[in-house]
């Protein structure tokens, strides 16, 4: 609901929601950090290489990019309150 708000208002007001591919909690962190600073929508995406990059990428598991991708997500979702900025979170 609240996703198709943002998309509605996004539309209506002539503007597009960055997205950005994350590889590590910094580079979320610092994607919402310049958000915040614009005052402006995110989306924190990551790709399946980028997942399994943020589980680590020594790991060679299959299920590497899953288990980065949650991770990904439980990060985001921990700090998002203090930037104080609507979040889309978007995994492959």
């Amino acid at each position: 609901d609240n996703l198709l708000k943002l998309l509605t208002h996004a539309k209506e007001n002539g503007y597009a929601i960055p997205a950005f591919n994350c590889t590590s909690s910094s580079v979320c962190n610092t994607v919402m950090e310049a958000a915040a600073k614009n005052n402006s929508p995110v989306i924190i995406q990551c790709s399946n290489g980028g997942a399994a990059f943020f589980q680590g990428k020594s790991i060679k598991d299959p299920n590497a990019a899953a288990v980065g991708a949650v991770a990904m997500a439980m990060h985001v979702r921990s700090v998002v309150h203090q930037y104080g900025i609507p979040v889309i979170l978007h995994s492959d």
